[in-house]
């Protein structure tokens, strides 16, 4: 049992409740309703319905068939749409949380990262204008050198090669010097 709990309370130090509110607000403002009154966080979006109406938003017709009520099995069914939309909406699977970690509440923190994931995903989106969610993903900036540049490049000794241009570092010292004690 003692493992189980230092897992646990492992699993809960890295949830970060001002990142649960951002994402908490974002999904409200792109939704334009704000989640129900009195209900904590994790318990809005266990059943997916939130989920679901976030990515129909950012991408229409995404998740066909929104279960609004039923059993665990259609709950746990809508979380599943879910995490396949935001795949196709280029959420990298990596970034998406398994489906007990939201239904069963065991990893919150890696759910509110694959909401972070999506936010981040919609500046890949020029039909989206917002609100977004994090920080810009870089774009590829690829470069073309020409032969005559790449060749030129061929007989430039780097820093790192070991040739610093006569300099060295004899004479520095910094710090104590190492000892080595043999025998002990």
């Amino acid at each position: 049992m003692a493992l189980e709990r230092q897992v646990r309370a492992k699993i809960a130090g890295k949830r970060d409740l001002e990142k649960d509110k951002e994402a908490q607000y974002w999904m409200e403002e792109v939704l334009g309703e704000k989640f129900p009154a009195g209900v904590l966080y994790e318990d809005a979006l266990r059943d997916g319905l939130i989920l679901c109406k976030v990515i129909n938003k950012l991408s229409p017709g995404a998740v066909p068939k929104v279960n609004t009520s039923g059993s665990q099995f259609k709950m746990m069914e809508n979380i599943n749409m879910f995490q396949q939309a935001i795949k196709k909406y280029g959420v990298p699977d990596l970034d998406v949380f398994q489906t007990v970690d939201l239904y069963e509440k065991k990893d919150i923190a890696q759910v509110t990262s694959s909401i972070f994931a999506l936010g981040r995903a919609c500046y890949k989106h020029p039909e989206f204008q917002g609100p977004f969610l994090g920080p810009k993903p870089a774009d590829e900036c690829k470069r073309n050198f020409s032969e005559e540049t790449l060749n030129a490049g061929q007989s430039i000794i780097g820093l790192q090669a070991g040739q610093n241009k006569g300099a060295s570092q004899a004479g520095q010292n910094m710090g104590a010097g190492r000892k080595i004690i043999l025998g002990k």
